[in-house]
């Protein structure tokens, strides 16, 4: 059999995702469903359904859910031959809580094997080859944030990325808890240095106190293509020429919005790997987004390609009267008005 070589890499943690299967007190919850989360993990998962051979690497416990998430991930169709197991660091988990309509995370990635994670993890022939190999590595605030040894690790990816070649994307995930007495200087370092920056608007004014496009690209420099996204409204990318492109979000039966933003992420990254215009790259964000939000997990099956191609071409009147929810896609750019 041929190995297929991934041209996308993605680089972070992962972790168990415990759901409660009520919306009781945690303390009276008796059962759990178990899936894979992280947001790196995520966008690997999202990439390898949109059709892009795509890796992930990381580290994780040499335990049971450690295995879990390799076998869940394998079954997604992600190259997951760089990651490396820890004999004495656990898998990282957190437990996802919903009540009175709220929804909470609960996080046990303290120590964690992901959190091990240096600048000599690079240098394993299993990540490094794959680096080479790669057209684009995408990674995290997250992965920034858990440790300092991990931050040390992008400054020196983004290093590898000048050397190497690739295109480095970066997710801001702001995560304010996870930075607490802890100078971010090493998130600004990446988000400076990264070629594509996605952000969204909430998370911008939080970690930058702005979400303006053309202030948010005098504070981190001319060299990305940034994407603002804002939540259920628009996506803007702004490129490096100054060129301005925006599109607006499909209309969402909303179930869980956790996810939503790696399954942008995403959709933006096959489109650009896949050299599409900037508003189908933008478009296929959305279609990506929406099909997680239309569910209660952190992932979901994008539509079939026949859905988006429509939808990626279709006219603008078309795509605004689009809408999403669990039975499916309504739309008059498709055959029959939805399916």
């Amino acid at each position: 059999m041929v190995e297929v070589v991934p041209r996308a890499i993605c680089v972070g943690e992962a972790m168990i995702m415990l759901a409660a299967d009520t919306g009781a007190p945690l303390e009276d919850v008796e059962t759990f469903r178990r899936s894979v989360g992280g947001a790196e993990c995520n966008v690997a998962g999202g990439l390898a359904a949109l059709g892009i051979p795509t890796g992930w690497v990381s580290r994780i416990g040499a335990d049971g859910f450690g295995r879990h998430v390799l076998r869940d991930l394998q079954s997604r169709g992600v190259d997951v031959g760089g990651v490396e197991d820890d004999p004495v660091r656990p898998t990282g988990l957190y437990v996802k809580h919903s009540i009175a309509g709220r929804t909470r995370m609960h996080y046990y990635r303290s120590g964690s094997a992901a959190a091990a994670m240096d600048p000599a993890f690079l240098d394993r022939p299993a990540v490094h080859n794959r680096l080479v190999g790669a057209e684009l590595v995408h990674t995290t605030g997250i992965t920034a944030a858990i440790s300092t040894t991990a931050a040390e690790m992008l400054d020196r990816l983004a290093v590898l990325r000048d050397s190497l070649g690739f295109t480095l994307s970066v997710d801001l995930n702001w995560r304010p808890a996870l930075w607490r007495d802890t100078d971010p200087a090493p998130l600004w370092r990446l988000l400076r240095a990264a070629d594509v920056v996605l952000i969204g608007a909430d998370e911008a004014m939080l970690f930058a106190d702005t979400s303006d496009p053309a202030e948010l690209r005098r504070l981190l420099g001319p060299r990305s293509t940034l994407v603002v996204k804002s939540d259920a409204h628009a996506a803007l990318a702004l490129e490096p020429s100054g060129r301005s492109t925006e599109v607006p979000a499909l209309r969402v039966d909303v179930v869980e919005p956790v996810g939503a933003g790696d399954a942008f992420a995403a959709g933006f990254l096959a489109g650009t790997l896949q050299g599409l215009p900037m508003e189908q790259r933008l478009r296929l964000g959305h279609l990506s987004a929406a099909a997680v939000l239309a569910v209660p997990d952190d992932h979901a099956a994008p539509p079939g390609s026949v859905v988006r191609d429509a939808l990626l071409h279709c006219s603008d009147e078309e795509w605004v009267r689009t809408e999403v929810g669990a039975a499916g896609i309504s739309s008059p750019a498709l055959v029959g008005g939805g399916v």
